[in-house]
């Protein structure tokens, strides 16, 4: 019984005393803490940025918000740095009115997002060389974007192209119609 008195007094202050010296959390928690943290403030920049921008706040593509040499993927080429991509997304200010530009979700890992979005509008104005036709647009895609140092380094769009022209010469074309079978 003597024996009991003194191991269970000693055995919890041993443990006692080891688990005051050893961190709450661990360095590799307190990491994934951190990167989860930059994700999420990044994903805020991000739809902030095109939020604004496609209300008309232009002032957003810049050195704050982008890389110097920022790369936007398209069909043509790539296009490099912050006032080619500016001149790029320009076109859809320009050649649209009544612009409602949704972004059902974004998700992201380390640097890397995808974004849903969705870009409803009024064609009133030329838009990558197509003259205005007075018809609406409605159309979704996906965007693939690098972020690096909580800048916007890269992105790549990936839409129906198809659906896109067909709205904009054929007028009221449900989005995606022009595929057989697809809601």
């Amino acid at each position: 019984m003597n024996f009991l008195k003194i191991i269970l007094p000693v055995t919890t202050l041993i443990i006692f005393i080891s688990g005051c010296g050893s961190p709450s959390i661990d360095t590799k928690t307190k990491k994934l803490l951190s990167d989860q943290e930059q994700l999420e403030k990044d994903i805020a920049m991000y739809e902030d940025t095109w939020m604004r921008f496609l209300k008309g706040d232009t002032s957003l593509v810049n050195e704050e918000r982008f890389q110097k040499d920022v790369v936007i993927v398209t069909a043509q080429g790539d296009l490099i740095g912050i006032e080619a991509c500016k001149n790029h997304y320009m076109n859809f200010l320009n050649g649209f009115s009544n612009i409602e530009f949704t972004i059902p979700e974004v998700i992201g890992q380390g640097n890397r997002l995808v974004k849903h979005w969705n870009f409803k509008g009024t064609h009133t104005g030329d838009f990558f060389g197509i003259p205005a036709s007075g018809n609406k647009l409605n159309l979704s895609g996906t965007t693939l974007v690098t972020i690096k140092d909580g800048k916007i380094a890269k992105e790549h769009d990936f839409f129906d192209m198809m659906s896109m022209v067909s709205q904009l010469t054929e007028g009221d074309v449900e989005a995606d119609a022009t595929k057989p079978g697809v809601n």
